[in-house]
């Protein structure tokens, strides 16, 4: 692999989660972009992704706790 040449399966993932398709969006024009610069974006894609998956951590939690209350006691 050199720079000028993509790496096998450079295809954009797309996960069907709007948040996270826009982090690996930018994430996949950073490389374009001088090293110093793609670390930024790593950085940042890295926090917002970390808040996506907390956040749907958090949406499982109140969906278990939903459930819970439906059941009869």
């Amino acid at each position: 692999m050199t720079e000028d040449q993509p790496y096998a399966g450079a295809e954009s993932a797309r996960t069907g989660v709007p948040a996270v398709d826009a982090v690996l969006a930018e994430v996949d024009g950073a490389v374009d972009l001088p090293a110093d610069d793609q670390v930024a974006v790593f950085e940042r894609a890295h926090d917002r992704l970390r808040r996506a998956l907390d956040g749907q951590a958090d949406d499982r939690a109140d969906d278990q706790a939903d459930d819970q209350a439906d059941e009869p006691s």
